[in-house]
């Protein structure tokens, strides 16, 4: 389910990425905002167009691309981001030998100004925090999967790929403008079934200056967020600690 907002020019891109995948994959986007340059892009290649009737942001726009895909395994991809063609093969393997997997997700990429970037600060963070998820019997301990989200949120929200029938209705809270992904992820960790990291980067998230999360961070809105989210983990002290070291990750956010 792509996800599709306005008249992103990155668009035509990610549907390329996908229809490029070494399995085929079924296409489908999603937009609470129909336009002629989305519908044009959905006739040229043949891809079928969900209207969400409601505007009720990034969070609406989520759940209802959940809502809309009708098979077992649903990836919301994101606009503006780009998938290795080997992206959904790989993550069918992982799925077909996880104990009741919730979510899979990868190690990702970005793409600044054109230029394909796998090691920066934040990458190698990210991969530091999700280390403990190498190990594969790690997958299905809650412990594990929460002391992960307890020191940031690591997971790349464009590269997770759900399994739809574990996932409660509505998961995406309308609340929060950035960290949505990451309190989808903490609610989600409590429950039965794995967290399945491929320690592959399979696929790309662009950063630009008209992402959301730019302009979010720019606006201030993700510190406070932020500290909420480590609140559910820690006391306010320590969540207050780690909420002013977590801002140094914004910078990697901006172009």
């Amino acid at each position: 389910m792509v996800c599709a907002y306005k008249e992103s020019p990155y668009l035509e891109e990610c549907v390329r990425s996908l229809k490029g995948q070494s399995i085929s994959a079924q296409i489908k986007v999603a937009t609470s905002t129909p336009n002629d340059h989305i519908s044009d892009i959905c006739s040229r290649y043949g891809l079928s167009l969900y209207v969400n009737p409601e505007q009720k942001g990034i969070a609406g726009d989520w759940n209802f691309a959940l809502s809309a895909a009708d098979t077992p395994l649903v990836t919301i991809a994101h606009q503006d981001d780009i998938y290795e063609p080997s992206y959904a093969e790989k993550f069918i393997e992982y799925a077909n030998r996880a104990k009741d997997p919730i979510i899979l997700f990868s190690d990702y990429g970005e793409l600044r100004s054109g230029e394909r970037v796998f090691d920066n600060k934040l990458l190698k963070i990210k991969r530091f925090l999700l280390k403990p998820l190498n190990n594969e019997r790690a997958w299905e301990k809650r412990g594990a999967r929460r002391r992960v989200l307890s020191k940031g949120s690591p997971i790349c929200c464009p590269s997770v790929t759900y399994v739809k029938a574990k996932i409660p209705e509505g998961i995406f809270d309308g609340r929060y403008k950035v960290s949505l992904d990451w309190a989808a992820w903490e609610q989600l960790s409590k429950l039965e079934g794995s967290f399945v990291y491929i320690p592959e980067p399979l696929m790309l998230h662009r950063i630009h200056v008209n992402s959301e999360t730019t302009k979010q961070i720019e606006g201030s809105v993700r510190s406070a967020e932020d500290y909420e989210m480590f609140r559910r983990f820690w006391p306010a002290p320590i969540a207050g600690i780690l909420a002013h070291l977590y801002r140094s990750s914004e910078k990697s956010n901006k172009i």
